[in-house]
């Protein structure tokens, strides 16, 4: 009903929206709009021929739970995430309230190194040799499935191949620009 291209009919009495088109905003605006979105704050992390790299993201969610997959969002305009896709794994490591520190360390703000970003935490490897957060609420370590350009982020498909539980406690979220706890 939706789908063919020739079909302009209001369909305000299906979804309140009015006749359907595609609309251009702007992307400030957009941006602002998602500051208004709470998201889990997490590091991606990889590995590749002894070179480090950590993202903070917030941009990441479950795929499937059979198998275990998820996706994650990388700015592409960073040449740095391309180590991402050269590696073919990364590792998903969910933070508490207690890790404000590293979620700043790692979105680039202090301008701090990559080894002085690693030495504010403890970090080991499950099964890719990816970082894995120690004392995360959660590490996900992935094997790259597919990668995707999007826009302005590649989207990365990992599939789970070890998992880390770690304990209960607050977690950490960025909601209008700034990092909260719940």
């Amino acid at each position: 009903m939706y789908g063919r291209q020739d079909d302009h009919r209001d369909v305000s009495r299906n979804r309140g929206a009015g006749v359907l088109k595609r609309q251009t905003i702007d992307s400030k605006d957009y941006r602002d709009a998602m500051a208004r979105y709470a998201g889990h704050v997490q590091i991606a992390t990889t590995m590749h021929e002894g070179v480090r790299r950590g993202v903070t993201v917030t941009a990441a969610c479950s795929v499937s739970d059979n198998p275990g997959t998820l996706l994650v969002c990388l700015n592409h305009s960073n040449p740095h995430n391309e180590l991402f896709t050269e590696s073919g794994v990364f590792a998903l490591n969910t933070l508490m309230a207690e890790h404000k520190h590293l979620a700043v360390a790692f979105s680039g703000r202090d301008h701090l190194s990559v080894e002085e970003r690693f030495a504010e935490g403890e970090w080991d490897t499950i099964t890719t040799g990816a970082p894995a957060l120690v004392g995360a609420a959660a590490v996900f370590d992935c094997r790259l499935v597919d990668a995707k350009i999007v826009a302005t982020h590649t989207v990365l498909i990992g599939e789970v191949t070890g998992l880390r539980i770690g304990p209960a406690g607050r977690a950490l979220l960025y909601l209008d620009r700034g990092y909260h706890s719940v």
